[in-house]
């Protein structure tokens, strides 16, 4: 009996562990950003919980910031690809992601260091395994890269032994056609690379809680407000329908900032359909 009870309280407590599990979710989008998922692509938005096997998609000049459920940070880059191949809490936080192309950036939270996590990233050809680290990477036509900022990794190539990375600034690159090499790269090189992945105050960028908006447009008929809200989704703007004054509008919302909500304004502008465009802030009510 005493035996049972030992077991009850283990298995409550292991199921608590997995309930209380954090998800995993979009903090931040600089659009224009997807979201691919059941063969469906919708426009990327901030506070959407990610799902293994969901893939993020990001355009020209775009950045996602995505917080993992156990506290680390995941950036990506522009005209990047990111498959979500797993995601488990089962008291060891277990993921593993993979970079089709583009730059990325993984940041374990300096808080949540001693948290038990196993995540593995794949860009193309070259795996790290990760327990708590900072590192950038990126993968092009060309090579795939991975440079430690911080920490310890280890990082290898399929048919290649695979080698550990404990100096800052070591990085791995393999070439597409050619034999992996270690070398070391200066902080100059590290603050350019940074940018690339960064969201930027200057970008049309949106957080959870964000508010700011910018209409688009307005319409006398919902037709006309449904066309150019369907354009603007399949562009990568989360886009919505709204009804004022007996006419219809198609805006985008949470936006950061007034800069950030200027900077959509602008890149809106150059769409079929966009009239007059205007930034409008929202403070949340309380």
């Amino acid at each position: 009996m005493k035996i049972n009870k030992t077991l009850a309280v283990l298995a409550l407590a292991a199921a608590s562990s997995v309930a209380l599990a954090e998800p995993t979710r979009v903090e931040a989008v600089q659009y224009p950003a997807w979201l691919e998922r059941g063969g469906n692509a919708v426009p990327l938005t901030p506070g959407t919980v990610i799902l293994p096997s969901d893939r993020i998609r990001t355009g020209a000049n775009a950045r996602v910031e995505v917080r993992m459920g156990e506290g680390s940070t995941v950036k990506l880059g522009e005209n990047a690809r990111l498959v979500i191949e797993k995601i488990e809490d089962r008291g060891i936080f277990r993921s593993a992601l993979s970079v089709l192309d583009g730059a990325f950036r993984f940041t374990t939270d300096a808080l949540r260091k001693a948290q038990k996590r196993e995540i593995a990233i794949k860009v193309k050809n070259v795996t790290a395994g990760i327990r708590g680290t900072d590192l950038w990477g990126k993968s092009t036509g060309e090579k795939d890269l991975v440079c430690l900022l911080e920490g310890k990794i280890s990082v290898g190539a399929e048919g290649h032994p695979t080698v550990t990375l404990d100096q800052p600034l070591d990085f791995y690159q393999k070439p597409r056609d050619g034999a992996p090499a270690v070398a070391k790269v200066d902080e100059k090189q590290i603050a350019v690379w940074a940018e690339e992945t960064e969201i930027s105050a200057r970008g049309a960028a949106a957080r959870a809680g964000g508010e700011w908006r910018v209409t688009a447009a307005t319409f006398r008929t919902r037709d006309e407000a449904l066309a150019l809200n369907r354009a603007l989704r399949a562009r990568g703007y989360p886009s919505e329908i709204g009804a004022r004054d007996g006419a219809f509008t198609v805006s985008v919302g949470a936006l950061a900032g007034e800069a950030e909500a200027r900077t959509l304004m602008e890149n809106l502008r150059a769409i079929n359909g966009v009239a007059l465009p205007v930034v409008t802030h929202e403070p949340a009510t309380r």
